[in-house]
């Protein structure tokens, strides 16, 4: 069985032990190890370093650049093994999903590293003599928060993204989940990235955010993570004239058509409402169901739910592993209390499992009012909110009701209902008939509160890199 890692600080290549907080076991409670605090001079340091990795890395080959990142996807599938034990200990999810989210960090880096040879730009027609031409440029050091709940995967957006535009990054990771954070890193040394152009850091979240994001060589920001923790990064950025890459909550709603298929849909709802025990910023949640198919989608929905098997994510039949901390139990606990009193039927799950961890299990309620907790705020756990609509436009209504927009999901089989949705939905991400709301090569992110700015795809390298137009005046006047 591996090993816990042994958790450090990385600044341009050095490894640094500091004291700090421990890292629990959000099945049992146990203590995994403990996570070093960086200091007021490990940031500094890092800044200096990054300074330093950012002219040698952006002067770099993009060939050379894709070398060293396909190389470090290739040591993160050789380690896949040891990265998803230790990703399971940490966060809760069952070992088979830790293990696809490495492997989905290695499709990053692997698309990543090869559009980085294409940041093209173009020429611009101009009269005799002179020519305008546009560039793309790296827009230098990179300030990345990361998240707790894909401790690689979403660690790598970011990191993959900055090294492929050529920029120097330094990575605020999470202290809950810091394993993936670590073996990333690991693996970008080990391919050769060159010293300064990647450091590591743990420790107190404002203390950290307040002190890099003002520092005048920081010139990105690029952050996932909730909407007011966001918008106070996003403050702080814009008021140092910083861009910024926010990728914040969502309360993704799923609008089932009338002419939809209820088993089939209600199927493919249950297991994507169990992934990561619905702690995913695009995890389906508000389900607008047409009333023609409402009680059977709602009747298969809780059938599948209450067959989900909880447990350790490193035993091979769980389905569904605990909640990542304390505070998600009692959010899950005061969402479902406040939904029942105001008139919610509970068709599976509702309360925590044991007296020990975090198991709480898939949770569906049918008959959500519009004025309940959980259909206002992101539950961020396995909570399904079912609510039953007369027609598409009702539910597109409800569903653009809330001021957040990042993913959204249908099943239909209506070509009508699919371009409505298309131009009506308020969201970054729409998928139609399955949950999927990105994959390495599709740009994500949101609209209104959720966020703005792109990770993934073209798109979203482009947010790593600055335009310029130099215009040159080839034949002198006169």
């Amino acid at each position: 069985m591996a090993a816990y890692p042994e958790l450090r600080l990385c600044i341009s290549g050095e490894w640094r032990r500091r004291p700090g907080q421990p890292v629990f076991n959000p099945f049992d409670d146990s203590v995994l190890g403990e996570l070093p605090h960086a200091t007021r001079e490990d940031m500094d340091d890092a800044l200096a370093r990054a300074a330093e990795g950012h002219r040698a890395w952006r002067r770099t080959a993009p060939a050379k650049r894709a070398q060293i990142m396909q190389q470090a996807a290739r040591l993160l599938r050789e380690r896949a093994d040891a990265i998803a034990h230790a990703i399971t200990l940490e966060q809760g999810k069952p070992v088979g999903q830790a293990r696809v989210e490495v492997l989905r960090a290695c499709d990053i880096i692997e698309w990543d590293a090869e559009e980085g040879r294409r940041a093209y730009g173009r020429v611009i027609p101009a009269e005799p003599g002179l020519r305008h031409i546009v560039v793309r440029e790296p827009i230098g050091i990179v300030a990345g928060f990361a998240p707790w709940n894909f401790p690689i995967s979403s660690p790598t957006r970011k990191v993959a993204g900055a090294l492929a535009a050529g920029c120097a990054i330094i990575l605020k990771a999470s202290e809950e989940t810091p394993a993936g954070a670590f073996h990333l890193v690991q693996a970008f040394l080990d391919a050769g990235v060159p010293d300064g152009a990647l450091s590591l850091l743990f420790g107190v979240p404002g203390e950290i955010s307040d002190h890099l994001i003002p520092q005048p060589g920081v010139r990105l920001v690029t952050f996932t993570g909730s909407v007011p923790v966001g918008k106070r990064l996003a403050a702080m950025a814009g008021a140092h004239m910083k861009p910024a890459i926010m990728e914040l909550g969502g309360h993704a709603p799923v609008i089932v058509c009338g002419d939809a298929d209820p088993d089939s849909a209600a199927a493919t709802s249950a297991i994507g409402k169990s992934r990561n025990a619905g702690q995913v910023c695009v995890s389906p949640t508000r389900f607008f169901v047409d009333d023609a198919i409402h009680d059977r989608f709602a009747s298969a929905f809780g059938e599948r739910a209450a067959a989900v098997r909880i447990g350790n994510g490193l035993e091979p039949d769980t389905q569904m592993g605990p909640l990542a901390n304390h505070r998600r139990v009692e959010a899950m606990e005061r969402l479902v209390a406040d939904a029942l009193g105001r008139g919610a039927r509970l068709l599976a799950g509702g309360s925590r499992a044991g007296n020990r961890g975090c198991l709480f299990p898939l949770t569906v309620l049918a008959d959500v009012p519009d004025d309940a907790l959980a259909m206002r705020e992101e539950p961020f756990g396995p909570l399904a909110l079912i609510s039953r609509t007369r027609d598409i436009g009702e539910a597109i209504g409800k569903a653009n009701s809330l001021p957040f927009g990042l993913a959204a999901y249908a099943f239909t089989q209506s070509a009508p209902h699919v371009e409505r949705l298309s131009d009506e939905m308020e969201c970054g991400n729409l998928s139609i008939n399955h949950l999927t709301a990105s994959i390495a090569e599709t740009p994500f992110g949101g609209v209104k509160d959720s966020g703005y700015g792109r990770e993934g795809g073209s798109e979203g390298l482009a947010c790593y890199t600055v335009t310029k137009n130099v215009s040159h005046l080839v034949t002198p006047p006169g």
